[in-house]
Order: structure tokens, then sequence, then C-alpha cells
């Protein structure tokens, strides 16, 4: 595990390709809404990477390019110091697919950039490019597209030579505005799972196969 890791004294996550994070398969929320087990399995692989993420005492930079949703958003808005690509385009689907907006959502964006905003995002599922994500705090810097992963590195290496110790308890401290907030979350992600069993995932799911607007029952 990179957290116990001597060695690692700074992590940079990225996408391999065309962009950071593509989301979930369709098959596999398939399953979800079939599979209680399956449900729940994956809740807690979503709660976990939440926590490990906060709790990780080594410094996390993404570079974040081309699209980037799903679990992959968590991990890229959870990082210590997120860089952005200008025409990154930055979504959280889950109210598009019939679930609430859990995993890192409610722990996050109304910290990074507000309530009215986190709001506003969260509930239409809007698309924000990297450049409005760091105008509104939501990432941290915004670069040239071919520059993301340049920049990252350098962030990454200027935190290599700082004070392992005076990093890691800062992160700590910070963190904590994430860990008060930890009821919260798990409010969101219990509530996201429970919308898996309702009607409108199915037609979420139908809709996002089909390439067309959904028509949700509920």
């Amino acid at each position: 595990m990179i957290d116990r890791d001597e060695s690692v004294r700074v992590v940079v996550v990225q996408g391999a390709g065309k962009g950071f994070s593509a989301g979930g398969s369709f098959d596999m929320i398939e399953s979800m809404i079939a599979d209680p087990a399956v449900c729940t399995r994956v809740l807690r692989e979503a709660r976990d990477l939440v926590y490990n993420l906060v709790n990780c005492s080594k410094p996390v930079v993404s570079a974040i390019h081309g699209p980037c949703v799903g679990a992959g958003l968590a991990v890229a808005l959870l990082a210590d110091i997120s860089v952005a690509a200008r025409t990154a385009k930055i979504v959280d689907g889950h109210t598009r697919l019939g679930v609430a907006a859990g995993d890192h959502a409610v722990i996050s964006w109304p910290l990074l950039c507000g309530m009215a905003k986190a709001k506003y995002y969260l509930l239409t599922c809007d698309a924000l490019t990297g450049e409005e994500a760091e105008r509104i705090g939501l990432v941290s810097l915004c670069v040239d597209d071919d520059a993301v992963h340049e920049r990252a590195m350098e962030v990454a290496r200027k935190l290599a030579t700082g004070s392992s110790s005076a990093l890691s308890f800062t992160k700590l401290a910070l963190n904590n505005w994430y860990r008060t907030a930890g009821p919260t979350f798990d409010a969101s992600l219990a509530l996201e799972f429970y919308g898996f069993g309702l009607p409108d995932v199915q037609e979420g799911l139908a809709a996002h196969r089909e390439k067309r607007g959904a028509k949700f029952p509920g």
C-alpha cells in the first residue's frame, strides 16, 4: 500500500489515454441493480476509496485531462492538489442516472466551491471545464491541455523536496474538515445505494444506453 511505502513521498494520479476517468460500466450498474450482494460490495469500495484518500499520509496530486466522471472524479477532487486541463470535462452524473450524488460529492463539493455551486452542478449534472472548475474553486490549478502532466509533476517534485512530517501533519489537520463531514458522507452514500433498488435508476440506465433523455417514473 502506498501509504506504508517509505520510498514514496508524493503520489501523482492521472488517467491513461484520452481522459482521466470514464466512470463505472453499464454492466456493473446492471449487476448492482439486480444483486444486493454486488451493491453492498461496491458501496464498501466507494466508502473505502474516499476514506483511504482522506487518510493517506502522503500528498496526492491529480492531473485531470479529458473526461473526468464516476469514481475517478472522487480521486481527482479529493487529491490534495488538483491540476486540471483547460478543456477537461468534469461531470458528476449521479442524479442523471437516477440516484443520489453520493460517493465523494457531499463531503467535498460544498467545502471546495460553496453550497450554491455544489447544488447547481450536482442537481443539474452540468459539465464544468477545467477553467470553470478553477474559477469556482473546485480544483487547485488550471493549465493548458498539453501542460497538465508536467505541471502536476512540477508540483509533485516541489512537495517531494519538502519535510515529509510537516506535509503529512498539515494534511492530517486540514482533512479533519472532511472527517467532520464523515457522517454526512456516510448518509449520502447510503442514500445513493438505496436508490439502486428504486425504479428511477432502471430508467436512467436505459436512457444512458439508448443515448436519450430519461423519463423517470419517480
